[in-house]
């Protein structure tokens, strides 16, 4: 008789639940959000257990690696299938939606969501933590600026190598209240900006190290940002069976709705790895408003701004990024600056 588990998983419990094939329940339990603990409640259905399904949350990927090494089949279900199913529930409870991930586990209305690699979420904290550092920084220098603006004091249109100076320029006259706050905001941004230059010192080290974002760097207005943001989010280009479709995996295509007479395409999704996105955006935006050397796909682009603007160029430009990345990470080639014309046999084939 093969029976199905969903867990539920928070912080300090875990709702288990185990179904058989009919559907029948044969154990509800709260435990430990531990996987030992996890592991001696599905033990005595372990041999005739098929799947445990843990919706994807922060802890889950956590919790599936180790019951995997347990000998347990626990896979990552997409969340919002999850949702979709579990919010036909009435009452919303831990033991509620264990039960109801059994019942998907059973049924097989799921999918299964790819669990990064160790090396992928190592690279992945590298730059959440830097990507945090920046925006604080730019919050500490926005509150200066607003603090100062009060008082009538304006820094105008400086870099933040000199930045420091002048607005120690501007409270040089001023109350020395005023001035203790400004000094500890600049203390704090100092702090700041030195933590940063250690966040991208590791990950210049990380792409130094690393074949696959040295080739991606070839392309012009990828960077090392770019190139390792790629190389976390997709962890292994394997998983996608064509590369056109890494695009519209990071939402980057349009969503399309279709019913009866309705028929249209909307912006684009904007589903998946978000911090993947803006760095393929970012990437595409480089290279059509700073790239000088010519190249097919900066053709193609500029093409594109004369027809549809700036903006939705650069969001194309990006999903075509996307699929060249992944092209090259498949084949192990180099970025090619130019068109290779086609083979005499293909090109006949296209004749």
């Amino acid at each position: 008789m093969s029976v199905y588990a969903g867990l539920d998983v928070s912080l300090k419990h875990t709702s288990v639940c185990i179904v058989e094939k009919e559907g029948a329940v044969l154990l509800e339990r709260k435990v430990l959000s531990d996987p030992k603990a996890v592991a001696e409640a599905l033990r005595p259905f372990a041999k005739n257990l098929r799947q445990v399904g843990i919706e994807a949350c922060a802890t889950g990927t956590w919790l599936q690696r180790e019951l995997v090494q347990l000998g347990f089949e626990a896979v990552i279900i997409e969340t919002m299938h999850a949702h979709a199913s579990l919010a036909t529930m009435r009452n919303k409870t831990d033991r509620n939606d264990a039960l109801g991930i059994a019942h998907l586990m059973r049924l097989g209305w799921f999918k299964v969501v790819h669990v990064k690699s160790a090396h992928a979420q190592r690279l992945r904290a590298i730059l959440g933590c830097r990507k945090l550092i920046v925006r604080k920084l730019i919050d500490t220098e926005n509150e200066i600026r607003g603090t100062l603006r009060g008082f009538g004091l304006t820094t105008g249109n400086v870099s933040r190598g000199v930045f420091a100076a002048k607005v120690g320029e501007l409270i040089a006259e001023e109350h020395p209240l005023l001035q203790e706050v400004v000094v500890r905001l600049l203390s704090i941004r100092g702090m700041l900006r030195e933590q940063r230059a250690k966040f991208d010192q590791m990950v210049a080290k990380a792409v130094r190290q690393d074949d696959v974002c040295r080739r991606f760097m070839a392309i012009p207005g990828v960077g090392p940002i770019a190139a390792l943001a790629f190389r976390a989010g997709v962890d292994d280009p394997h998983r996608f069976k064509r590369s056109r479709t890494v695009g519209a995996h990071f939402g980057m295509t349009p969503r399309k709705f279709q019913s009866g007479e309705v028929d249209y395409d909307g912006r684009i999704s904007r589903c998946g790895d978000r911090m993947v996105r803006q760095a393929l955006y970012d990437a595409a935006g480089s290279m059509l408003r700073r790239s000088r050397r010519h190249c097919a796909l900066l053709a193609w682009g500029l093409r594109l701004v004369k027809r549809r603007g700036i903006q939705k160029a650069t969001v194309a430009m990006s999903r075509k990024l996307a699929v060249i990345m992944h092209r090259m990470w498949l084949d192990g080639s180099e970025f090619r600056w130019k068109k290779e014309p086609l083979p005499a046999s293909l090109a006949a084939v296209v004749v």
